[in-house]
């Protein structure tokens, strides 16, 4: 059974950092990618970040690219998203996502594009940034 668990969030303020968990189960992070996605209240589902399981290669929506990374640790079955500066439009609850086909068919600029494309999704865990 396909599993993914989001962890980690919480209430942060402006300026700080903070780290969201994936933790990953039913299938293998070797072979399938992670996306992470995330949606504030009233606004459409945003793709943030991505990592390809072929080559570890990663992939950032200018949003977030140069505050935002994004890892995985195969043995623990985990994709890490560390967040730094954050700010009060970094609120959102955030998400992620792995697909069984998507990977190969599009680039990963394209993974972000097609939250909807993106077959199995984690609960889902709060960050919100305010002083």
């Amino acid at each position: 059974q396909v599993r993914l668990v989001e962890s980690g969030g919480g209430l942060v303020q402006p300026g700080e950092s903070l780290s969201v968990s994936c933790k990953v189960s039913g299938f293998s992070l070797d072979h399938y990618p992670i996306a992470w996605f995330r949606q504030a209240p009233g606004k459409e589902r945003e793709g943030i970040s991505c990592i390809s399981s072929r080559d570890g290669s990663t992939y950032y929506a200018d949003s977030v690219k140069g505050r935002f990374v994004i890892s995985r640790d195969r043995a623990k079955n985990t994709v890490y998203l560390q967040m730094n500066s954050l700010n009060a439009e970094d609120t959102a609850d955030y998400y992620c996502a792995t697909d069984f086909e998507i990977q190969g068919r599009m680039s990963m600029t394209e993974w972000l594009r097609n939250w909807h494309l993106w077959d199995y999704w984690g609960q889902g865990t709060q960050v919100t940034v305010s002083s």
